[in-house]
């Protein structure tokens, strides 16, 4: 059975197994045995963590002809292969205990992936993830770069971030147009920031969507003229500020903006 790459569905199968292999081997799960694998394809990656004994492996893919072509090469694997769409999951209802992401992301949805790995990071220990090289770079990049942006403070706000390789074109079906690269994210020691987390999604994005104005302009842009006294952020641009910072920033916005306009 031939599975044709979708374009729909940013199917990009990996042939390279030695690849594959090391990917699977990318994920530690040392806090939580259960791994969700997103996007299965062919099983190129399927097959080597299948093979790894401290781990119980299920498998999410929205493909139909996929998920038909997985039932009959992995048989003993079709029981916990899901058929359907990561990002709709209830991975709470699904995995109570827990469980750890890893997959070949689809290039189109990989950024979506990361957020609803965000949302459920208390019970996402640690994922690894092949995506395009350009968003490995922007999540994992530290301040001061002009990849840093919205993802990479959302994510590094919650999650350590390690860019492990990078994989070239060739080893894939079709190539796609671009490197890809190989992530992990572990879960730190942070439970909450220690702010109004609705309102600093507001602000990074008001600062980052806008990431050539100052942030004083851009919180004006946003938020109006919130008065007060200069901030020693206001001159800056918000590429240079850490977390730490942002959730600083959060804090003096929250000070001065009305109760019902946080949200």
């Amino acid at each position: 059975m031939y599975v044709k790459p979708k374009k729909h569905l940013g199917q990009h199968f990996l042939t390279d197994l030695s690849v594959a292999k090391r990917i699977a081997d990318s994920l530690r799960a040392d806090r939580c045995s259960t791994v969700l694998e997103v996007g299965c394809g062919t099983g190129v990656l399927t097959k080597f963590l299948l093979e790894r004994t401290d781990i119980t492996l299920y498998g999410a893919e929205v493909d139909p002809e996929s998920v038909a072509y997985l039932h009959e090469h992995y048989p003993q694997f079709a029981p916990r292969l899901i058929e359907g769409d990561f990002l709709r999951m209830d991975l709470a209802q699904r995995f109570p205990d827990g469980v750890n992401v890893i997959g070949n992301f689809p290039y189109n949805i990989s950024s979506q992936i990361f957020f609803k790995i965000l949302e459920y990071r208390d019970r996402v220990p640690e994922a690894v993830g092949m995506v395009q090289r350009e968003v490995a770079v922007r999540i994992a990049e530290k301040p001061g770069t002009k990849d840093y942006g919205i993802l990479s403070v959302f994510l590094q706000a919650f999650y350590d971030i390690e860019y492990l390789f990078t994989v070239g074109e060739g080893v894939f079906n079709p190539p796609p147009k671009v490197k890809s690269a190989v992530i992990r994210l572990t879960r730190n020691g942070v439970e909450r920031l220690g702010c109004d987390e609705v309102l600093f999604a507001r602000v990074v994005k008001a600062v980052f969507n806008q990431r050539r104005k100052t942030i004083r302009n851009s919180l004006r842009a946003a938020f109006g003229d919130l008065g007060g006294d200069e901030h020693a952020f206001f001159p800056l641009r918000p590429e240079v500020l850490n977390v730490a910072q942002f959730v600083e920033l959060t804090d003096w916005v929250a000070g001065r903006l009305p109760r019902n306009n946080r949200t």
